[in-house]
């Protein structure tokens, strides 16, 4: 057709797959105009309304609103100056979303009161200061304070959460599970008598090296015997079990004897806790850390050998 064809409505819906309706509030928007009206006040638009229309529904399409498309229409704005705005606040919405899809995914996992759920969505939604100070506050318990020995440093860290700036959704919800751990008061007993037990009898500010890590130790000297099937109350575990005291006795700087026995005993059963091990799963999720291996069994394994030589 020539420059000189005018288009009717219908004609123009037709075109545009648009609807006449959707045409005519378009149009009385200001988004598209008529070229002229017909003598019984039809109107008629000439063939780049047909342009116009496609780009409107292709904006529309992406999210764009009407004011700022006539904008761009009237060229007052770019496209190149649209899509970046409109990029920019689409990322803050897929963040919200984000935040949101992982609370109600944790929240699908079990049966949250009302109270706990509000809990959930205020973990979630926590500035980064916000979740620093969480987390400080909780290592500070269980460290006793900021300054709680430089034998506590390395452990700190061990321990400290780092959300990145854009986190995925299992990040997001790892941490908002984390948090409720670090609240959890019985937890933050738990993990407090653990650091304690590490540096039982060193003097304020010393520079003595800390109590050993036993669970480092059990793990490097127990899973041997644990994976090659042998019983804790075997005669089979002695060497595991007589290794792992000798070891903590070294380090101790102090006899292999029935006190050390029990001392490490108590060690692992206050460290047998799920709630520990879930701690550096999570942790490891959220700072994109390896998974951690589960102690749990060698811990039960230990607990059980050091047990039965114990009552003998």
């Amino acid at each position: 057709m020539d420059a000189g064809t005018h288009y009717s409505i219908g004609e123009l819906a037709r075109r545009t797959g648009l609807t006449v309706k959707t045409i005519r509030f378009y149009s009385d928007r200001g988004l598209v105009t008529p070229a002229d009206r017909t003598h019984s006040g039809y109107r008629r638009y000439t063939p780049d309304a047909v342009a116009r229309l496609a780009l409107v529904r292709t904006l529309r399409g992406l999210g764009l609103g009407l004011d700022v498309i006539r904008r761009v229409m009237d060229q007052e704005l770019t496209l190149r100056e649209v899509a970046a705005e409109h990029a920019a606040a689409l990322d803050v919405q897929i963040s919200i979303l984000r935040l949101q899809r992982a609370v109600l995914t944790v929240a699908a996992q079990r049966e949250p009161t009302p109270t706990e759920m509000e809990l959930m969505h205020q973990l979630a939604t926590l500035s980064e200061a916000e979740r620093r100070h969480l987390i400080d506050d909780f290592l500070d318990t269980v460290f006793n304070g900021p300054h709680g020995g430089g034998h506590h440093a390395a452990a700190r860290r061990s321990m400290t959460p780092e959300l990145p700036d854009h986190p995925t959704e299992e990040q997001i919800s790892a941490w908002v599970q984390l948090a409720e751990l670090s609240l959890d008061p019985d937890f933050r007993s738990r993990m407090r008598r653990l650091a304690q037990d590490h540096t039982a009898g060193l003097p304020d500010g010393a520079a003595t090296r800390p109590r050993p890590d036993v669970l480092a130790l059990t793990r490097d000297l127990a899973r041997t015997a644990l994976d090659s099937g042998i019983s804790p109350d075997s005669p089979r575990a002695a060497p595991a079990v007589a290794a792992l005291t000798a070891h903590c006795a070294r380090a101790c700087d102090r006899a292999d004897d029935a006190e050390l026995h029990q001392w490490l005993l108590h060690c692992l059963e206050t460290a047998n806790d799920p709630r520990r091990q879930r701690y550096f799963e999570l942790l490891a999720l959220i700072n994109g850390w390896p998974a951690p291996q589960d102690l749990t069994p060698v811990i039960d394994w230990s607990i059980a050998a050091l047990g039965v030589r114990s009552a003998r």
